[in-house]
């Protein structure tokens, strides 16, 4: 890694590209190039406005499944990997809702720091059905690649999915994801834009010895008060225009979030 892209203490803020609709997706308009031009010129615009790093994310195929297909897999890998040639800081992959393997593949091939699993120790309910926890699967991977130098960001009782065993309190996931190898936890609210709650977050906090990471709902107006117990936040929507997905990353709306996270 070029850098931690997260620690214990730190104040990190990654933004989060969202990907237009990829080949074989009901929304692709048949538009290849689109999909690199865009992703690179939301890319840019977050480096510009100050961010620490950067996600690529098939964020646009919905509806949602577990795992890429063959085209959404090479779509995605050209378009992180021109992300990775267009900024200078940190990079990492999401891929689908829960494709650890094609998350692991892509960020071998493109040099990229670190990847999200969204469902690393928790099963769960999602428009795609049930999701296994993919811990071990993901553990393995990254080994069998000899790419254990990149990081990994797992999300505890991800939002947009529905616990099948809801009685699981969230200091057990915690501690699940980092006992099973975990870098950093991702704590968030249920929907897209919706504030993780700080209560959350701190309770998190207490049970763990390796980052905590807001991943939604992080704005101009409660990012001091996320970080100040979280270790970082993952911005998407919240650096968009009236904070809706489809929209291009706006500088003024991201350099308003980071301003705000300095004074």
């Amino acid at each position: 890694m070029r850098k931690d892209i997260i620690s214990n203490g730190g104040k990190t803020v990654i933004g989060m590209v969202h990907c237009k609709p990829l080949p074989t997706t009901v929304g692709f308009n048949g538009d290849y190039q689109e999909i690199i031009d865009i992703a690179v010129e939301d890319a840019k615009t977050l480096e510009k406005a100050g961010v620490d790093g950067i996600i690529v994310e098939n964020m646009g195929d919905t509806p949602f499944s577990a795992l890429l297909n063959k085209a959404q897999l090479a779509a995605l890998s050209v378009a992180a990997y021109a992300v990775k040639e267009a900024v200078k800081i940190p990079v990492g992959v999401d891929a689908a809702f829960n494709d650890c393997e094609s998350g692991f593949a892509i960020a071998g091939m493109i040099g990229a720091d670190f990847v999200r699993v969204p469902v690393f120790v928790d099963r769960v309910l999602f428009t795609d059905g049930v999701i296994e926890p993919c811990a071990k699967r993901c553990m393995e991977y990254r080994k069998s690649l000899g790419l254990e130098h990149i990081k990994i960001l797992a999300d505890i009782q991800v939002k947009h999915a529905h616990m099948i065993l809801p009685g699981i309190t969230i200091e057990q996931s915690a501690k699940d994801a980092a006992a099973n190898g975990a870098d950093a936890i991702i704590v968030t609210g249920s929907q897209v834009g919706e504030e993780t709650p700080i209560e959350m977050i701190d309770r998190v906090k207490k049970v763990v010895n390796i980052p905590v990471i807001a991943g939604s709902g992080v704005n101009d107006t409660n990012i001091k008060d996320q970080l100040n117990i979280a270790d970082g936040a993952i911005i998407g929507s919240g650096f968009k225009v009236n904070g809706k997905i489809e929209n291009p990353i706006s500088y003024e709306l991201t350099k308003k979030v980071m301003d705000a996270l300095r004074m």
